[in-house]
């Protein structure tokens, strides 16, 4: 018979789930084909438990962690059977925008009652370099739709009851460029999955089930309570603020008002404005990572990242806004853009409560090249870091990523042997930092020469709208893009001919308290 659970019992085996988690990351990072994945580390792992609550994740991408729970709950729509892998993208039922794509794995034990019983998810969310679509690297600048941006896959079986649909993969593929470095990809995400099958039920078999299942219930509780107590240590009260996301030289406007009462806390999008009719609009999903984000970034970072530290957290946002967008609007930007907008305003009401930083450079600079030529396909994708913002006492961090995604760059190295570009400019933005008695941190500019003809995609923000300092600090300067030294839009599609020059110089954060 199980003995009892203890603190320590209880800190070991959630200790070993978040481990699982680590692991899987580890080994879709290393299996990966695309310099995306293995390079830039775009991806993230988590655990859920047999009624589709996150236990565990790595510490890994926000803006995909905190969507996946939608993931899991429209696989467990379709009745999953153990055995079974669902492969997903679709934003509208738990993807986030198409170029991730998510695999959810069940893990299942013998029942003598009922045969194999599901006892857990693992879940792999990682951002292909091309899921099809009207351009190379499915993140169109112009789209207006979903079906733009590419193939939209809802929950579907990929492995079924332990066999693989290999037609359903291989016309999958088909619809998307480079299906081989596709394929690569999809396989390091099914290892990852297998893996966490492997170390859980390890852990189930040192631990027993029950007492696996009843640590998970445990930590879920644990993160709840210590979540409501860091809420509730917040000034009660209603906060609001606006923000602006650039749209062809108009404003997007995303409005707050967010209630901290009674150790739960409100957040309110009405007065948002409507989903628009280009790729800003922002899945629900979406909306809840930045949000979730948020709140643990203001109260305790150090809460076990699992259900419990979300149950105290309520969100409301009007349907068809630019963050509740309806089908089939396009999203591609809504996930790496607005996103980062949505964290931004929402800290700017919540500095009204409480001393928080200067605005960082709010927006992922996401720089897209690729070709379609016979014999020279290629697509490269990749998010550039900024200028954070300063904060009492410390000055901001240079050329990091921050916000809603948490990415590497792509080492220069590995960049000019995989593509036909070359590096020729990869510096700090110096003096791009706000101004202050701390001073914000600095953006980079990166350019890149092509050696080869491509289609260039650019969909950044805060060229227009400087990040804002604090407490009396000057802004940062806000970023620009160019094309053979000519400032162009933030957000663009152009084809491009071998010599061209792309430089992105990206802004700085804000400065905080007057000199």
């Amino acid at each position: 018979m199980n003995a009892p659970l203890d603190p320590i019992a209880i800190q070991v085996i959630e200790s070993s789930l978040r481990s699982i988690c680590e692991e899987m990351g580890a080994s879709l990072i290393r299996a990966a084909y695309s310099t995306n994945i293995k390079e830039r580390r775009d991806c993230s792992t988590a655990l859920f438990d047999s009624g589709g609550r996150m236990v565990a994740q790595a510490e890994h991408i926000p803006v995909h962690l905190g969507a996946m729970p939608d993931a899991v709950r429209a696989v467990m729509a379709e009745s999953p059977l153990p055995g079974d892998i669902f492969i997903l993208n679709d934003p509208f039922r738990g993807g986030t925008h198409l170029p991730d794509i998510t695999i959810v794995s069940t893990i299942a034990v013998p029942d003598e009652a009922s045969g194999d019983r599901i006892i857990a998810y693992a879940a792999s969310r990682a951002h292909h370099s091309d899921v099809g679509g009207t351009e190379p690297g499915s993140m169109p600048a112009a789209s207006t739709t979903l079906a733009e941006e590419g193939v939209v896959i809802p929950p579907t079986r990929l492995v079924a009851a332990g066999e693989p649909r290999e037609e359903f993969l291989k016309e999958l593929l088909s619809q998307m460029r480079r299906p081989g470095e596709r394929l690569g990809d999809l396989r390091a995400q099914m290892g990852a999955g297998r893996i966490a099958e492997r170390r859980l039920l390890e852990l189930v078999g040192r631990q027993g089930l029950s007492r696996v299942t009843a640590a998970m219930d445990a930590a879920v509780a644990y993160a709840e309570r210590r979540m409501r107590r860091a809420i509730g240590g917040l000034p009660e009260g209603n906060y609001r603020a606006e923000d602006y996301l650039e749209r062809d030289g108009d404003d997007l406007t995303i409005a707050v008002a967010i209630t901290v009462k009674d150790e739960e806390i409100h957040i309110d999008f009405e007065g948002t404005s409507p989903q628009e009719s280009g790729n800003l609009n922002c899945p629900m999903p979406v909306t809840r990572s930045a949000c979730y984000f948020v709140v643990r970034a203001v109260t305790d970072p150090d809460i076990p990242a699992n259900a419990g530290a979300l149950a105290p957290v309520h969100i409301s946002a009007p349907d068809g806004s630019l963050v509740n967008a309806l089908p089939p609007a396009a999203v591609a930007a809504g996930n790496v853009e607005t996103s980062q907008r949505i964290v931004d305003t929402l800290l700017l009401a919540l500095s009204k409560a409480m001393p928080l930083p200067a605005q960082g450079q709010g927006t992922m600079n996401n720089l897209t090249l690729g070709s379609e030529e016979p014999g020279g396909e290629f697509n490269y994708y990749e998010t550039i870091g900024g200028g954070a913002g300063a904060c009492p006492g410390v000055d901001g961090a240079s050329g990091i990523h921050q916000g809603m995604t948490n990415t590497l760059n792509t080492p220069v190295e590995a960049l000019e042997m995989a593509f036909p570009l070359r590096v020729e400019r990869y510096e700090f933005r110096e003096g791009s930092g706000g101004i202050g008695v701390w001073r914000g941190g600095d953006g980079v500019v990166r350019s890149l020469r092509l050696r080869a003809p491509a289609r260039l995609s650019l969909l950044a923000d805060r060229r227009r709208h400087a990040p804002r300092g604090a407490g009396g600090g000057a802004p940062g300067l806000p970023g620009k893009n160019l094309i053979n030294g000519e400032e162009v839009a933030g957000k663009l599609t152009v084809s491009l001919k071998a010599g061209d020059l792309v430089t992105v110089e990206t802004p700085g954060g804000g400065g905080y308290g007057s000199r």
